[in-house]
Order: C-alpha cells, then sequence, then structure tokens
C-alpha cells in the first residue's frame, strides 16, 4: 500500500517506520528541511529506542522515503495519515491550525480517491471538521474518505508499542475506508475496534485522561500516607492486586509530564465546558499534578533549611526515561523553583541535558550521577532512568557533602538507604528519619 505520513514527531515517524517495515511504500512528509534531511540519512531527529534501526533497513530496501513536498506525497498515496501536532492554546483548547493547515494541502492535491486517516489527537468534531476543509480546496471532485485512528504509544517504547499495541481503534462512517485500514493493519494480529469518527475521537482522550486520573488519584493517596506514616507504594501493591483496578499507573511520585497526558486532559475538561457539562473532575486532576514538583520542593527545604547557596542535585530531566523529551517535565519546574530560592543546581541525564540547558544555561550539566553527587547538599531523583537503580549508594554518600536523598519516584529502598547513613525522603512513603541515618 502507498503511504504518506503528514508530521514526523514521534508519531508519525515511527508510524511510518513499521509500516515502510510491513512492506509498505511510506513516504514522510515534513515542513522542516532539517529533519527530513536526517531522516534521508537514517538519523532519527528524535530519540527513540530502535528506530534508527527501522530507518536504516527501510530506506535501504527503498521502502521509506522523505520529503516537504506534501502535494506530491498525497498524488502518490493511496492513504494520507496526518499525524501533526495539537499543541494547547492558553485556555487548553487544542490549537488545529497544523491539522487544518495539512487538510487543506490535500484538498488541493487530491487526484482520486484517497483516506485521509487522523491519528493527530484532536477533540471530537474534528474528522468533520478535516472533511468540509478538504471540500472546500479540491479542485475536482475526487471522492475520499476520513478515518480516525487514534495513537496510544508511550515514548521511550513507541516502536514496541506501534508492533504491538493494545487495540486497534478504527473510527469511520463508510465500510469502505475502514476495511482498508484493517487491511494495512491486518499483520500485526491485533484487536480491532470499528466505530464511528466521533466515537474514536473520545476514546483516545478518554483513555489518556484515565490513565492521568489514576497518577493523580495515588499522588493525593501519598500525601495522606505522609501525613499519618503509612506507605504508599503498599497501598498501590494492594490496590493493583484487584483486577479491576491493576497495578498500571499507580506510582506515586511527582506528577505526569510529556507532551499527551497534560494537554489532553486540558483539551478533555475544555470539550466537556463547550458541550455544557462538568469539567471539574479534569480540572482538578490537573491541580493535584501541578502541585507535586512544588511540594516536593518544599520537602527538601524543610530539611535544608534557606537553600540559598545550597547545591541540589537532580538526577533525570527527561519527562520520562528512555526519551530527551521534556515538554512539561517535573524537572523544569523544580529548577525553577530551586533557582527562585538561591539554589545552586548540577543535574545529569542520559538523553536530555542539551534541550534543558537551552532554557537554563546557568546550572551545571554533569556526566555522571556521581559527578552530580559530588559536593552536593542534597540528591534529587527525578527521572528513573535505569542507570540509576543500581548506582553504588555508598560511593554517592562519600561524595556528597551532607547525605540527603530525595526520591521523587520512590526508585530506592529507604531502609537500606537510612541503614547507609543518608536521610531518605520518598513520596507518600514511611515517615523519614530526622537524624542522618
Amino acid at each position: 500500500m502507498k503511504i504518506a505520513i503528514a508530521g514526523t514527531g514521534y508519531v508519525g515517524l515511527v508510524t511510518g517506520a513499521v509500516f515502510a517495515d510491513l512492506g509498505n511504500e511510506v513516504i514522510c512528509v515534513d515542513v522542516d528541511p532539517r529533519k527530513v534531511e536526517l531522516i534521508l540519512k537514517g538519523i532519527a531527529p528524535i530519540y527513540e529506542p530502535g528506530l534508527e534501526e527501522l530507518l536504516h533497513r527501510n530506506l535501504e530496501e527503498e521502502r521509506l522515503t522523505a520529503t516537504t513536498d506534501l502535494e506530491a506525497a498525497v498524488r502518490e498515496s493511496e492513504v494520507i495519515f496526518i499525524t501533526v501536532g495539537t499543541p494547547p492554546r492558553e485556555n487548553g483548547e487544542p490549537d488545529l491550525g497544523n491539522v487544518i493547515e495539512v487538510a487543506q494541502t490535500i484538498g488541493r492535491a487530491l487526484n482520486g480517491y484517497k483516506i485521509i486517516v487522523n491519528k493527530s489527537t484532536v477533540p471530537v468534531g474534528t474528522g468533520d471538521l478535516v472533511r468540509r476543509v478538504i471540500e472546500a480546496h479540491r479542485t475536482e471532485p475526487h471522492d475520499f474518505d476520513v478515518v480516525s485512528n487514534p495513537e496510544f504509544l508511550r515514548e521511550g517504547s513507541a516502536v514496541h508499542d506501534t508492533l504491538y499495541p493494545d487495540r486497534i481503534v478504527i473510527g469511520t462512517d463508510n465500510p469502505r475506508a475502514a476495511m482498508k485500514i484493517v487491511e494495512l493493519y491486518a499483520p500485526l494480529e491485533r484487536p480491532m475496534l470499528i466505530t464511528n469518527l466521533a466515537t474514536a475521537e473520545i476514546i483516545k482522550y478518554a483513555s489518556n485522561t484515565f490513565l492521568a486520573l489514576k497518577i493523580s488519584f495515588i499522588n493525593a493517596i501519598a500525601d495522606l500516607c505522609e501525613q499519618v506514616g503509612a506507605d504508599v507504594t503498599q497501598v498501590a501493591k494492594a490496590m493493583g492486586y484487584d483486577s479491576r483496578i491493576g497495578h498500571a499507573f499507580l506510582q506515586a511520585g511527582l506528577g505526569f509530564g510529556g507532551s499527551c497526558f497534560p494537554k489532553d486532559v486540558q483539551a478533555f475538561a475544555h470539550t466537556m465546558k463547550r458541550y455544557g457539562l462538568d469539567s471539574a473532575l479534569f480540572e482538578t486532576i490537573l491541580a493535584i499534578n501541578e502541585q507535586r514538583p512544588v511540594q516536593f520542593v518544599a520537602r527538601i527545604r524543610e530539611r535544608l533549611g534557606n537553600l540559598q547557596g545550597r547545591v541540589v542535585g537532580l538526577l533525570g530531566l527527561s519527562f520520562k526515561p528512555n526519551t530527551d523529551d521534556i515538554r512539561e517535565a517535573r524537572s523544569l519546574e523544580i529548577i525553577r523553583l530551586l533557582l527562585q530560592e538561591g539554589a545552586t543546581i548540577k543535574a545529569y541525564d542520559p538523553a536530555a541535558m542539551p534541550k534543558v540547558q537551552a532554557l537554563y544555561p546557568q546550572i551545571t550539566y554533569c556526566r555522571s550521577a556521581y559527578e552530580v553527587a559530588e559536593g552536593a547538599d542534597a540528591l534529587a531523583l527525578v527521572t528513573e532512568w535505569n542507570e540509576f537503580k543500581q548506582l553504588n549508594m555508598e560511593r554517592i554518600k562519600s561524595l556528597m557533602r551532607e547525605p540527603n536523598l530525595f526520591d521523587g519516584r520512590n526508585l530506592y529502598d529507604p531502609v537500606r538507604l537510612q541503614k547507609l547513613g543518608f536521610y531518605y525522603y520518598g513520596v507518600g512513603r514511611t515517615a523519614p528519619s530526622n537524624g542522618e541515618g
């Protein structure tokens, strides 16, 4: 099948590379010539494990190419995926400008029957909007169909999630289009759900909002656990054994970030208001999440006192492990708050340091966790990269000026660290010791 992918971010580039690997002819399109140039060289413009291997293989087999010419790509393709960004406006409403611009170009380039698949995260009703835009801009009366095919990728495991999705949702009002997309996904042999357009569009937002709800819920429980001396990790573990609840997304910590959850919850709240429905639940999810970095820095201040001149080391900067993405990363708010109080910051992240350095050049970027620990009054675990799990904590302690460890992801065993002589704080965990050990 001949496919065009409009937009080469995480969703677009991974989707295009996987479809090419399944034997399709794929044209990846982006307005940024630099990104196109990198893709044609087999270099992924984003950090995503396994992606460059896919690019190399399919470029060599000539199943994958890239261009800035969307009109040409549309004319050569049977199916066009829209995978452009939909960033939030100030009021939380998604900005559909990129989607509309792509739809206009598709309309001008129509030269026969096409299936336009919206994979960007968009509010309900966008499929109908895309149809109207294409109709308004087509120069010849060629037929087309619009499909909603929401993505459920996790950055850091996007290739795996594309190859082995929990489900594939196909929303359209035309069975002909649905069967074509079923055929495209058939080699994956995964469950498929065919719905109308509106249902598919709501599924994406409902799914992400529910996962965000679980994270904010367990963080609210963590606050109670800290007050009464309980351990939220044990509470979550017991809850997770209930098959109606499950263990996933019940990890207390610094809250959620990234390109999806914050903006999707905002967008869903805006949609509820637009239809005259109560958005209080969704606004509470966001309010709880926004307080996590504030409370974390407050714990550091309570331990160290005045933060002026104090050295705080941060382990991890990206919003989650295995990505260099810092969109809505908890580290950014923590850095802002610490700098505001006069702290000196050292930081290390395996992938995201260049992006954070562009925003905060005044902090010290290190080559390892051990370099971060050297001379630090406190060490804060912000992102749970694998390399932080097995650190030599005796060595870490020997390098620090004061052995204070603030575990924002509950990665470490508090009993072991306290025995080693650390002051340990974990989010929602049993009340930390007050002495040095």
